[in-house]
């Protein structure tokens, strides 16, 4: 819900309303601290990236509208989290620009990519740039979130919940619509690439 984000947000002592065409500034850094050095398993970040790599996941992009405009990001690491009731999941870096303005929004759209929209992802990717350029898109039916023209699958989300997660947030939706149009591949992340799924 969205009272879940501004208990966030207050919590990091982040505003919880923001004014019009006001850009939204990224969270502090936190203290990403969790255990002591002396338990801290040796596990370099680049071997950490490159083992994880191997896991091939699907590419969404999380957006959401608060009073400035849209706004929205890639993102690889969604997961359906709970049938009943209908919970869905993402992760989001804690040094996100993106992720105050969704939060304060209390709401999100899930747009899954197909096969032929990497250049979209891409887009999403950029930090800093006009993401919503060019891009096609409707209001989403229950939360008015940013729902991408062509996308083979989208779920439509109010904020029910925001756990820590060391550098990142893991952000749990609740489902209030949703749809697909079940035609066309999905979109593939592995090892640092874009790629098709083989049927």
């Amino acid at each position: 819900m969205a009272a879940t984000a501004v208990r966030y947000l207050r919590s990091v002592g982040a505003a919880t309303t923001a004014a019009p065409q006001t850009p939204a500034e990224a969270l502090p850094r936190p203290d990403l601290r969790a255990v002591r050095d002396d338990e801290r398993l040796p596990v370099a970040p680049d071997e950490f990236r490159r083992v994880l790599g191997h896991f091939a996941s699907g590419v969404t992009v999380i957006t959401a509208r608060d009073a400035a405009g849209p706004t929205g990001f890639a993102c690889q690491s969604f997961a359906s989290l709970s049938l009943d009731p209908p919970l869905v999941s993402f992760m989001v870096a804690r040094t996100s620009t993106t992720w105050p303005r969704i939060a304060r929004a209390g709401t999100f759209c899930v747009n899954v990519l197909g096969a032929e929209q990497g250049a979209l992802c891409r887009g999403f990717a950029v930090s800093g740039a006009d993401k919503f350029a060019g891009v096609a898109y409707e209001d989403a039916p229950a939360t008015g979130s940013p729902l991408l023209d062509s996308v083979p699958a989208w779920i439509d989300c109010r904020i029910h919940a925001v756990h820590t997660g060391g550098d990142h947030l893991i952000v749990v939706g609740r489902v209030e619509a949703l749809g697909a149009t079940e035609e066309g591949d999905p979109l593939l992340f592995h090892q640092g690439a874009f790629g098709r799924f083989s049927r």
